[in-house]
Protein backbone atom coordinates (compact mmCIF):
# COMPACT_ATOMS: atom_id res chain seq x y z
CA UNK A 1 0.00 0.00 0.00
CA UNK A 2 1.37 3.66 -0.92
CA UNK A 3 0.44 6.71 0.97
CA UNK A 4 -1.43 9.03 -1.00
CA UNK A 5 0.13 12.42 -1.71
CA UNK A 6 -2.38 14.16 0.86
CA UNK A 7 -0.45 11.92 3.16
CA UNK A 8 2.98 12.61 2.63
CA UNK A 9 2.29 16.57 2.11
CA UNK A 10 4.33 18.25 4.97
CA UNK A 11 1.12 20.17 6.28
CA UNK A 12 -0.62 16.41 7.02
CA UNK A 13 2.19 15.31 9.08
CA UNK A 14 2.45 18.72 10.72
CA UNK A 15 -0.79 18.49 11.71
CA UNK A 16 -0.37 14.88 12.86
CA UNK A 17 2.56 15.41 15.05
CA UNK A 18 0.69 18.82 16.84
CA UNK A 19 -2.41 16.18 17.05
CA UNK A 20 0.00 14.06 19.02
CA UNK A 21 1.55 16.84 20.85
CA UNK A 22 -1.61 17.71 22.27
CA UNK A 23 -3.40 14.34 23.49
CA UNK A 24 0.46 13.40 24.55
CA UNK A 25 -0.36 16.63 26.76
CA UNK A 26 -3.71 15.50 27.71
CA UNK A 27 -2.29 12.09 29.08
CA UNK A 28 0.70 13.13 30.67
CA UNK A 29 -0.99 16.03 32.35
CA UNK A 30 -4.15 13.64 33.68
CA UNK A 31 -6.27 16.44 32.09
CA UNK A 32 -9.20 13.51 31.99
CA UNK A 33 -8.81 13.31 35.97
CA UNK A 34 -7.50 16.44 37.02
CA UNK A 35 -9.15 18.96 34.30
CA UNK A 36 -7.70 21.17 31.64
CA UNK A 37 -4.66 22.89 32.70
CA UNK A 38 -5.26 25.93 30.65
CA UNK A 39 -7.76 27.27 27.76
CA UNK A 40 -7.94 25.86 24.56
CA UNK A 41 -7.53 27.86 21.60
CA UNK A 42 -10.28 27.69 18.63
CA UNK A 43 -9.23 30.41 16.18
CA UNK A 44 -7.74 33.31 16.03
CA UNK A 45 -6.73 36.11 13.43
CA UNK A 46 -3.38 37.53 14.84
CA UNK A 47 -2.28 36.08 10.88
CA UNK A 48 -3.54 37.13 7.75
CA UNK A 49 -3.61 33.24 6.88
CA UNK A 50 -5.58 32.89 9.47
CA UNK A 51 -8.76 33.61 6.71
CA UNK A 52 -7.71 30.78 4.60
CA UNK A 53 -9.63 28.48 7.60
CA UNK A 54 -13.04 30.53 6.80
CA UNK A 55 -15.99 30.60 5.21
CA UNK A 56 -18.24 33.88 4.54
CA UNK A 57 -21.57 33.39 3.54
CA UNK A 58 -24.85 35.47 2.78
CA UNK A 59 -28.58 35.29 1.10
CA UNK A 60 -26.42 36.37 -1.82
CA UNK A 61 -25.94 31.62 -1.74
CA UNK A 62 -29.69 31.62 -2.96
CA UNK A 63 -30.33 34.70 -4.86
CA UNK A 64 -30.55 37.44 -1.98
CA UNK A 65 -28.45 40.42 -2.08
CA UNK A 66 -27.02 41.43 1.32
CA UNK A 67 -22.89 41.64 0.96
CA UNK A 68 -20.02 40.02 3.94
CA UNK A 69 -16.87 40.04 3.36
CA UNK A 70 -14.69 38.85 6.19
CA UNK A 71 -10.89 41.45 5.95
CA UNK A 72 -7.89 40.68 7.88
CA UNK A 73 -6.73 43.94 9.86
CA UNK A 74 -3.35 44.32 10.78
CA UNK A 75 -2.26 44.99 14.31
CA UNK A 76 -2.66 48.64 15.21
CA UNK A 77 -1.24 50.28 18.21
CA UNK A 78 -4.50 52.79 18.42
CA UNK A 79 -6.77 49.99 18.08
CA UNK A 80 -5.73 46.11 18.78
CA UNK A 81 -1.99 45.34 19.36
CA UNK A 82 -2.46 41.96 17.28
CA UNK A 83 -4.27 40.82 13.89
CA UNK A 84 -7.83 40.34 13.90
CA UNK A 85 -10.86 40.17 11.04
CA UNK A 86 -13.70 42.76 10.22
CA UNK A 87 -16.33 41.15 9.30
CA UNK A 88 -18.58 43.47 7.32
CA UNK A 89 -21.33 44.21 4.90
CA UNK A 90 -24.34 45.25 4.39
CA UNK A 91 -28.28 43.96 5.08
CA UNK A 92 -30.94 43.95 2.00
CA UNK A 93 -33.86 42.20 3.08
CA UNK A 94 -35.08 42.48 -0.80
CA UNK A 95 -36.13 38.96 -1.98
CA UNK A 96 -35.25 37.74 -5.43
CA UNK A 97 -37.38 38.43 -8.26
CA UNK A 98 -37.05 35.16 -9.75
CA UNK A 99 -37.32 33.06 -6.96
CA UNK A 100 -40.89 32.97 -5.97
CA UNK A 101 -40.28 30.07 -3.20
CA UNK A 102 -38.08 32.64 -1.42
CA UNK A 103 -39.66 34.67 0.60
CA UNK A 104 -37.24 35.48 3.60
CA UNK A 105 -33.52 36.89 3.25
CA UNK A 106 -31.39 39.36 4.93
CA UNK A 107 -28.93 37.42 6.75
CA UNK A 108 -24.89 36.96 6.42
CA UNK A 109 -22.18 34.67 8.53
CA UNK A 110 -18.99 33.37 8.69
CA UNK A 111 -17.32 30.35 9.88
CA UNK A 112 -14.47 27.96 10.52
CA UNK A 113 -13.62 25.49 8.13
CA UNK A 114 -14.08 21.71 9.12
CA UNK A 115 -10.44 21.25 10.58
CA UNK A 116 -8.46 19.35 8.19
CA UNK A 117 -7.42 15.50 9.22
CA UNK A 118 -4.56 14.02 10.29
CA UNK A 119 -3.52 10.55 11.36
CA UNK A 120 -5.21 10.29 14.18
CA UNK A 121 -8.43 10.60 11.77
CA UNK A 122 -11.01 13.94 11.67
CA UNK A 123 -9.85 16.60 13.74
CA UNK A 124 -12.71 17.77 16.06
CA UNK A 125 -12.15 19.91 18.67
CA UNK A 126 -13.36 18.14 22.84
CA UNK A 127 -14.67 21.11 25.00
CA UNK A 128 -16.64 18.86 27.21
CA UNK A 129 -14.27 19.88 30.06
CA UNK A 130 -14.72 23.98 29.61
CA UNK A 131 -17.57 25.95 31.13
CA UNK A 132 -17.23 29.15 29.05
CA UNK A 133 -17.00 29.81 25.21
CA UNK A 134 -14.92 32.81 25.05
CA UNK A 135 -14.87 35.83 22.00
CA UNK A 136 -12.47 38.64 22.08
CA UNK A 137 -14.59 41.24 19.96
CA UNK A 138 -15.40 45.14 19.12
CA UNK A 139 -19.07 44.97 18.21
CA UNK A 140 -21.27 47.91 16.25
CA UNK A 141 -24.12 46.79 18.51
CA UNK A 142 -26.23 44.64 16.58
CA UNK A 143 -27.96 41.29 17.75
CA UNK A 144 -25.56 38.56 15.92
CA UNK A 145 -25.46 35.00 17.02
CA UNK A 146 -22.67 32.91 17.22
CA UNK A 147 -22.91 29.63 15.66
CA UNK A 148 -21.74 26.10 16.85
CA UNK A 149 -21.77 23.62 14.72
CA UNK A 150 -21.42 19.40 15.95
CA UNK A 151 -20.74 15.97 14.20
CA UNK A 152 -23.99 16.07 14.53
CA UNK A 153 -27.05 13.39 13.54
CA UNK A 154 -28.80 16.48 11.81
CA UNK A 155 -26.30 18.16 9.24
CA UNK A 156 -28.14 20.96 9.28
CA UNK A 157 -28.38 21.29 12.92
CA UNK A 158 -26.75 24.48 14.92
CA UNK A 159 -26.33 25.70 18.36
CA UNK A 160 -27.03 29.15 18.88
CA UNK A 161 -26.63 31.74 21.56
CA UNK A 162 -26.77 35.49 21.11
CA UNK A 163 -23.82 37.86 21.26
CA UNK A 164 -24.80 40.06 24.32
CA UNK A 165 -21.45 42.61 23.33
CA UNK A 166 -22.17 45.57 26.07
CA UNK A 167 -19.65 47.97 25.55
CA UNK A 168 -20.49 48.99 21.45
CA UNK A 169 -17.13 50.43 19.46
CA UNK A 170 -14.73 49.00 22.17
CA UNK A 171 -12.56 45.60 22.42
CA UNK A 172 -14.34 43.37 24.85
CA UNK A 173 -14.19 39.89 25.79
CA UNK A 174 -17.45 37.81 25.81
CA UNK A 175 -18.06 35.07 27.98
CA UNK A 176 -21.28 32.23 26.97
CA UNK A 177 -21.69 29.22 28.94
CA UNK A 178 -21.53 26.29 26.88
CA UNK A 179 -25.13 24.82 28.53
CA UNK A 180 -26.57 28.25 27.62
CA UNK A 181 -26.67 27.18 23.81
CA UNK A 182 -29.80 26.73 22.01
CA UNK A 183 -30.27 23.80 19.08
CA UNK A 184 -31.89 25.06 16.10
CA UNK A 185 -32.32 23.94 11.96
CA UNK A 186 -32.80 26.46 9.61
CA UNK A 187 -33.23 29.23 11.98
CA UNK A 188 -35.92 27.46 14.37
CA UNK A 189 -35.56 26.06 17.76
CA UNK A 190 -35.94 22.26 17.53
CA UNK A 191 -37.35 20.49 20.27
CA UNK A 192 -37.45 18.95 21.84
CA UNK A 193 -33.79 20.11 22.35
CA UNK A 194 -30.75 17.55 22.87
CA UNK A 195 -27.27 18.12 24.34
CA UNK A 196 -24.74 19.81 22.30
CA UNK A 197 -22.04 16.86 21.31
CA UNK A 198 -19.76 18.67 23.26
CA UNK A 199 -16.46 15.78 22.88
CA UNK A 200 -17.50 16.72 18.76
CA UNK A 201 -17.15 20.12 18.07
CA UNK A 202 -17.05 20.87 14.16
CA UNK A 203 -16.83 24.37 13.39
CA UNK A 204 -17.76 28.25 15.38
CA UNK A 205 -18.66 31.61 13.74
CA UNK A 206 -21.01 34.43 14.10
CA UNK A 207 -24.15 35.45 12.19
CA UNK A 208 -26.26 38.07 11.83
CA UNK A 209 -29.98 37.60 11.15
CA UNK A 210 -31.51 40.56 12.74
CA UNK A 211 -33.17 41.38 9.25
CA UNK A 212 -32.53 44.98 9.26
CA UNK A 213 -31.25 46.82 6.49
CA UNK A 214 -27.95 48.59 6.91
CA UNK A 215 -24.17 48.32 6.96
CA UNK A 216 -22.99 46.15 10.00
CA UNK A 217 -19.26 45.57 10.96
CA UNK A 218 -18.09 43.26 13.60
CA UNK A 219 -14.61 43.10 14.15
CA UNK A 220 -12.94 39.30 16.02
CA UNK A 221 -9.74 38.97 17.58
CA UNK A 222 -9.90 35.47 18.77
CA UNK A 223 -12.23 32.78 19.94
CA UNK A 224 -11.15 30.21 22.89
CA UNK A 225 -12.65 28.30 25.29
CA UNK A 226 -12.08 28.32 29.13
CA UNK A 227 -12.97 27.27 32.47
CA UNK A 228 -11.89 30.79 34.25
CA UNK A 229 -14.67 33.52 34.35
CA UNK A 230 -12.32 36.14 35.62
CA UNK A 231 -10.90 36.19 31.53
CA UNK A 232 -14.31 38.05 30.44
CA UNK A 233 -14.31 41.83 31.76
CA UNK A 234 -17.28 41.23 33.25
CA UNK A 235 -19.27 37.95 34.57
CA UNK A 236 -22.03 36.19 31.98
CA UNK A 237 -25.33 37.53 32.93
CA UNK A 238 -28.72 36.29 32.29
CA UNK A 239 -29.56 37.97 28.65
CA UNK A 240 -33.22 39.51 28.41
CA UNK A 241 -35.50 38.58 25.67
CA UNK A 242 -34.69 38.14 21.86
CA UNK A 243 -36.05 41.40 19.96
CA UNK A 244 -38.57 40.58 17.17
CA UNK A 245 -36.20 38.96 14.33
CA UNK A 246 -34.40 36.52 16.29
CA UNK A 247 -34.72 32.80 17.54
CA UNK A 248 -38.00 31.45 17.04
CA UNK A 249 -40.28 27.99 17.23
CA UNK A 250 -42.02 26.44 14.09
CA UNK A 251 -45.21 28.06 15.54
CA UNK A 252 -43.34 31.73 14.95
CA UNK A 253 -43.15 32.79 18.75
CA UNK A 254 -40.08 34.41 19.80
CA UNK A 255 -37.71 32.11 22.05
CA UNK A 256 -36.71 34.15 25.28
CA UNK A 257 -33.44 32.22 26.31
CA UNK A 258 -35.24 31.36 29.92
CA UNK A 259 -37.30 28.91 27.11
CA UNK A 260 -34.12 27.37 27.38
Amino acid sequence: MRPTTVCLSKGFLGRSLDEFKRLWNVAYNLEGIKGPSGPLPLHDFHHPESLQDTKVMSDVDMGGYSKASLDWMPPSPQDNVNGHARFHGAISTALPPHRPEIQRSGYAAWRTLDRRPTLFGRALWNIDMYTYLALRVKSDGRSYFVNVQTESVVPTDLHQHRLFAKRPGEWETVLIKWNDFVRTNHGFVVEPQTEMLRQKVRSVGVGLTDRVPGPFELCVERIWTTNDMAEGEEHPVEPPVPREGQLKNKQGRNISWSDK
